[in-house]
């Protein structure tokens, strides 16, 4: 799902961000899911499973995972980004869903990788909304916190891919910050491999 900003008038320049291009995109599936915080896909990769698996047996859906929602990075800061999140939102209770639930990234957590998700999710802002931008736009949505999900994503690679991938040098084996990550990269030179496993916030709109 994606929304377009059209041109102006003939004879006028429409400014940058009214070019016929897209200015945010969103994506999500659909799965059986019981509404049990303990019975929730570990994290993004699981959901993206669980939505194929069911779809290839035949189990009939019943919730939406948001799954992703991104802005042009020009037109951040205009509530696209709710806006999105509603469009998708909506979009599963047109489709008969009963259930939206969304595997957040909590964006601010690469300033302090080396936080439990557990403790990350509870951080709270003196107003009372949540230190994370990402998550709070969710709340603002009227969605609450269900759960960490401290193995959303597990990526792996050979040590020379990752000092690519990062931009860094990995000399020895052990636990490193990378560049935009929500927790530590961990390295074993001996066998030629790198570890991520990135963390998300299971949160439910409906």
């Amino acid at each position: 799902m994606s929304c377009t900003q059209h041109g102006t008038a003939p004879g006028t320049a429409p400014p940058a961000e009214q070019v016929d291009v897209p200015v945010a995109a969103g994506w999500a599936v659909p799965l059986r899911w019981d509404g049990r915080a303990d019975s929730l896909p570990s994290g993004y990769t699981d959901a993206l499973v669980r939505a194929v698996e069911g779809h290839e047996q035949g189990v009939r859906p019943d919730t939406l995972v948001i799954c992703g929602a991104l802005v042009t990075p020009s037109l951040k800061g205009r509530g696209l980004a709710g806006r999105m999140l509603t469009a998708l939102r909506d979009a599963g209770e047109r489709a008969g869903l009963l259930r939206v639930i969304a595997p957040v990234r909590p964006t601010a957590k690469a300033r302090c990788p080396l936080a439990p998700i557990e403790s990350y999710l509870r951080w709270r802002r003196p107003d009372g909304t949540a230190l994370d931008p990402w998550i709070r736009t969710h709340e603002r949505l009227g969605a609450e916190i269900l759960a960490a999900a401290p193995e959303s994503q597990t990526m792996t690679g050979t040590v020379a891919e990752w000092e690519g991938w990062t931009g860094l040098a990995l000399p020895e084996s052990g636990d490193y910050v990378i560049p935009d990550g929500l927790s530590v990269l961990r390295v074993d030179r001996d066998a030629d491999h790198g570890l991520y496993r990135e963390p998300n916030v299971w949160m439910r709109h409906r």
